[in-house]
């Protein structure tokens, strides 16, 4: 390892959670870029500043064990993200192997923060509170606030893109908002990540395009909860509107949304997203669960028959479109027949990808003062089952589209041999495909014939280009 440069200002990156996430540390990256740090490695680092995630309780796990890592390289070690938005002061007191913990409201400043950390000047780390009671309640009061004294990632705004990707594959995550104004019983998010504040329209296409120029093909729409776009903005079928356009920016083949909310999505944005051309005809619906006493005690809702009724309508438009979701097993209150609805749906539904996660409880969450707590060794017995469950059906669900066509977004070639995703399959998140052609370049969108499946992955033979990338991704 090469020890940190003498007043250098270098600085590595770490990532960790979701793709929003991944934003928020591009952004970080083009603040610091323009405030003169340069991005290296961690072996070459005076500074390794991680984005931590604080979702879950392996999240956070993970975040701590990967500060601790880079405590050993010999930079100044800084947190960042929602661990460190979400316990401030608490988490630089358990961990002092960490030379700072920076909140949101740091972001803006970065570049200099950094540096008087380089320098060895203490940071005093903020004290958590509810980032809920930042922002005004009234939706179309919020854009002054934002604009003058709350610090929210994403939405620098101003007339240039501020933001560095980090990855180079023809996929890029486009954030559209931050937060959220729902009140799920399980979640914490909205307590550090705030009140759902929509960027502006102009803001996202203006970034789309700058994507767009530096290569990348596909944009995934990211937000906690994308079907509230546009509703602090006065528009709440603003996504729709958005999306259309963003469908149309010069060298974007594919446009996917991302985190939709059931309860919120509209026959209108079902239509939008399977009849747009450029669309993906994807839906990323945010379940949780099927029985309706459970979704009660979560404060949503919806039913077994809804969520199916949902799937129908998407499907009566596009018969092979793609749908994943997220569910949790072991809710307090959780009873066997609860879990039996809950296998019943997902056999009804066909989904493409499921995510399956054990209750635990999250600090300051309604639900963990809840009664009727199930024993850790019952809720992980249900969980294995459901999840054994969904494997099986999202297997079948590839294997029935053997025989079909469907076109592929290249992401890494190898030979004859190309890997890549077809518009079921989103980022990381869900399966790939493999396809068989010559060729082929990286950022290629190709039409190819599905021949085998293994899981949830495909297996196909490339028929045509349809659209072949511009010199080549890279």
């Amino acid at each position: 390892m090469s020890a940190p440069t003498a007043g250098g200002r270098k600085v590595a990156l770490i990532t960790l959670g979701c793709a929003r996430n991944e934003v928020d540390s591009e952004e970080l990256a083009g603040r610091l870029a323009a405030g003169g740090w340069e991005l290296t490695e961690t072996d070459d680092a005076d500074v390794v500043m991680v984005n931590t995630c604080g979702f879950v309780e392996q999240a956070k796990k993970d975040s701590v064990d990967t500060l601790l890592a880079a405590s050993d390289t010999g930079a100044k070690v800084v947190a960042v993200g929602c661990l460190a938005e979400r316990y401030g002061n608490q988490l630089a007191e358990s961990l002092p192997e960490a030379d700072a913990v920076l909140g949101f409201d740091d972001y803006d400043d970065i570049a200099s923060t950094l540096q008087s950390i380089l320098a060895g000047a203490p940071h005093v780390p903020h004290v958590p509170r509810d980032r809920r009671e930042l922002l005004p309640i009234t939706p179309v009061d919020r854009p002054a606030v934002v604009d003058s004294s709350v610090g929210i990632p994403g939405h620098a705004g101003g007339p240039t893109v501020l933001r560095k990707r980090l990855e180079r594959g023809p996929a890029a995550p486009l954030k559209l908002a931050s937060g959220c104004d729902r009140r799920c019983t399980f979640c914490a998010i909205p307590s550090f990540r705030g009140s759902f504040v929509s960027r502006r329209p102009a803001d996202v296409l203006t970034e789309a395009r700058w994507l767009a120029q530096d290569g990348v093909r596909e944009l995934v729409l990211v937000s906690e909860n994308s079907t509230s776009y546009g509703k602090d903005l006065g528009d709440p079928r603003l996504l729709e509107t958005l999306v259309r356009d963003l469908a149309t920016v010069p060298g974007i083949v594919r446009v996917r949304i991302s985190y939709l909310q059931p309860a919120e999505t509209r026959p209108s944005l079902i239509e939008t997203i399977a009849t747009t051309p450029g669309v993906a005809p994807y839906f990323d619906l945010s379940f949780q669960h099927s029985s309706e006493p459970v979704l009660r005690r979560m404060r949503r809702f919806g039913s077994t028959a809804r969520f199916v009724e949902l799937l129908t309508a998407a499907r009566a438009l596009v018969p092979d479109a793609g749908a994943r979701s997220n569910f949790i097993v072991g809710f307090p209150g959780e009873t066997e027949e609860d879990v039996a609805e809950l296998e019943r749906f997902l056999t009804e539904a066909r989904l493409d990808a499921v995510g399956v996660f054990a209750y635990s409880d999250e600090d300051g969450t309604e639900a963990a003062s809840f009664d009727g707590k199930l024993p850790a060794d019952e809720v992980a017995r249900r969980y294995e089952r459901v999840w054994q469950l969904a494997e099986e059906l999202t297997a079948q669900r590839a294997e029935e589209r053997i025989g079909s066509t469907v076109d592929v977004l290249v992401e890494s070639v190898d030979g004859d041999v190309a890997e890549g995703r077809a518009a079921h399959q989103a980022p990381e998140v869900d399966g790939s495909t493999t396809v068989y052609g010559r060729g082929l370049r990286v950022g290629d969108l190709v039409r190819a014939t599905v021949t085998d499946s293994e899981g949830v992955d495909l297996i196909a033979t490339v028929t045509e280009v349809i659209d072949a990338a511009p010199g080549g991704a890279t």
